[in-house]
């Protein structure tokens, strides 16, 4: 998380878009900036169960990081409205998800827009995310800063959020989210998916830019406090 936040400040500085392509090693439970983890889920349980666990910079609600590809696009606030860009990168990832086979949608507008306090983040899609029968596949969220924004989320490839929904004691048979290899019915690895990725962005746009690796390491020590902490993990 300290490197996604150091990628929007490397973003807003030199005006470039950037792309991040990753995995987590331990698994982990990652919270929205503003959901409410303790009254949700509580700490005793998921600490039982011995479930690593950060807060994101970004918005929206919990997600369990394991066998899935998680993307940041940082970016400056060229796109128009935090909408426009959200629809916007999704449509690019719509085509990488349908290059590797799968029938994705594009999300139309719910009744209302969830709130941090309306459960995990796959269990129900928001407008303009990727889904498949009406179960997600790609959930996402951002976080706007001084002239550049962060979005980033995870693609499932394997692993449902079954572990959510149990924590909040709201599992539902079927699950409401469809991992790529459940939809495709064959194992869809990591590399196959970053590269589906790069392939739609590449098409996408012409302004993506080199991530200094050093430069974007450097800037996310000033990060690591914050995203260590328990005081930030479970402010609320």
């Amino acid at each position: 998380m300290a490197i996604d936040r150091a990628l929007l400040d490397l973003a807003i500085a030199e005006g470039s878009c950037l792309l991040r392509l990753y995995r987590w090693e331990p698994h982990c439970l990652s919270f929205g900036r503003h959901e409410p983890v303790l009254k949700r889920y509580g700490r005793e349980r998921i600490d039982a169960l011995g479930v690593d666990c950060v807060r994101r910079p970004t918005g929206g609600r919990a997600v369990w990081h394991a066998r899935e590809l998680t993307y940041a696009v940082a970016a400056p606030n060229s796109f128009g409205s935090l909408p426009a860009a959200y629809q916007r990168i999704h449509e690019m990832l719509g085509n990488a998800v349908r290059g590797l086979g799968a029938p994705v949608t594009l999300a139309a507008p719910p009744g209302r827009i969830p709130t941090p306090s309306d459960g995990a983040c796959f269990a129900a899609p928001v407008g303009g995310e990727l889904v498949v029968a009406g179960r997600k596949v790609l959930g996402s969220a951002q976080v706007r800063g001084d002239g550049g924004l962060l979005q980033h989320g995870a693609l499932l490839l394997e692993d449902d959020q079954r572990l959510v929904h149990q924590l909040a004691g709201s599992e539902t048979l079927p699950a409401p989210e469809a991992p790529l290899s459940a939809v495709l019915g064959r194992r869809v690895e990591f590399a196959e998916a970053a590269a589906a990725i790069r392939d739609a962005a590449a098409g996408w746009s012409d302004t993506w830019e080199p991530i200094d690796q050093r430069a974007v390491e450097a800037g996310a020590e000033a990060y690591q406090v914050q995203f260590k902490s328990d005081a930030w993990t479970w402010a609320r």
